[in-house]
């Protein structure tokens, strides 16, 4: 039976800065994901400066696809608003696979089934024996299943139902775009350019209200590959694929004894835009500082809300606060501009 200090459940954004910070802490981890890395991952792949501030990440040194955006375009109806501010698109693919890589943690394939208390700890499927916990592995997170389920009962009112695709697709338009609410969508719909001619887009929404209103999911990813085919993405060709995960709630119970859930496998996506990875790290983080440095385990500043991240590269740029750092798209009287490295907009 292998025996760790800390065993984490799933390598994605949560478990890897989860390790990351613990193993700069000299802890003894151990990563099990059932997947194995790199691995198809299907996600958006906005990232916020936030991010980008605690994972300490270099963005002129990160060695994968990767793109600034100087704004968002917001369409509501006929309206569309340009929001100036500065947001991020990875693949995750890649970014997942970096993170984990970086953290320094050993890394096993590993599809846990059975957890069971053990004393301080616990042993995880008779094969692996920890002291400390951590549940990372997304909203199917067999710790979530095993020891939060009861604690945390998921809430079928904030589940969200998706459909999207990430092709190769040599893009003209380099701004991220939103569409809220068209054809009475209980949710968004997405195109995210993503570096060196990848694009991601898909469309999600609440599945309760949908099914009470009688909406299709695949009627919704129609309109969208319609409105995409006028201009932003003529001639691709998709082949979308579903999921599902949760907005945040109440989360009552984050920890139990020595175990700690974190990202999707405690719900915490925002409630108005979805985003999962930044809570994610950040949930991971404060799950390591409470193994490490005992403090409390506490998602006070895990932010419910992606207008504030927003909110503040918005203020940032009216600043001049030198938040362009990275990499963007520049595209001199049209045309693809694809892994462009820039300072200024």
């Amino acid at each position: 039976m292998r025996s760790c200090d800390v065993l984490i459940v799933g390598g994605g954004p949560a478990g890897s800065s989860a390790a990351w910070q613990l193993r700069r802490a000299g802890a003894d981890v151990l990563v099990l994901d059932r997947e194995r890395f790199p691995r198809l991952k299907l996600c958006a792949g906005w990232i916020t400066p936030e991010v980008v501030r605690d994972l300490e990440i270099d963005l002129e040194a990160y060695p994968h696809r990767l793109l600034t955006f100087p704004r968002l375009r917001v369409h509501w109806g006929r309206l569309q608003v340009p929001i100036p501010c500065v947001q991020h698109s990875i693949r995750r693919l890649e970014f997942d696979a970096w993170l984990l890589e970086r953290s320094g943690a050993p890394f096993e394939q590993h599809n846990v089934r059975h957890i069971a208390a053990d004393g301080a700890g616990f042993v995880v499927d008779d094969a692996f024996r920890c002291r400390w916990l951590v549940g990372a592995g997304g909203t199917r997170c067999p710790v979530y299943r095993t020891l939060f389920r009861d604690l945390n009962p998921r809430a079928s009112e904030l589940q969200i139902v998706t459909l999207e695709h990430e092709i190769q697709y040599d893009w003209r338009d380099c701004d991220c775009h939103l569409w809220f609410f068209e054809e009475g969508l209980p949710g968004y719909s997405w195109y995210v350019p993503k570096e060196n001619g990848w694009l991601n887009v898909g469309v999600g929404g609440i599945a309760e209200r949908m099914k009470r209103s009688g909406q299709d999911i695949r009627a919704h990813w129609a309109h969208l590959a319609a409105t995409l085919e006028g201009r932003l993405a003529p001639g691709a060709r998709y082949e979308p694929t579903g999921y599902s995960y949760y907005l945040r709630g109440r989360v009552e119970v984050v920890r139990r004894d020595n175990a700690f859930i974190t990202g999707d496998a405690a719900g915490l996506a925002t409630r108005d835009l979805g985003e999962g990875i930044g809570p994610a790290v950040r949930s991971g983080l404060r799950a390591a500082q409470a193994i490490t440095d005992g403090k409390p385990y506490r998602l006070d500043d895990v932010s419910s809300a992606s207008v504030m991240s927003i909110g503040r590269s918005m203020l940032g740029r009216a600043a001049g606060a030198g938040v362009f750092s990275g990499r963007s798209p520049r595209v001199p009287g049209g045309g693809p501009a694809h892994g462009l490295r820039h300072r200024d907009q």
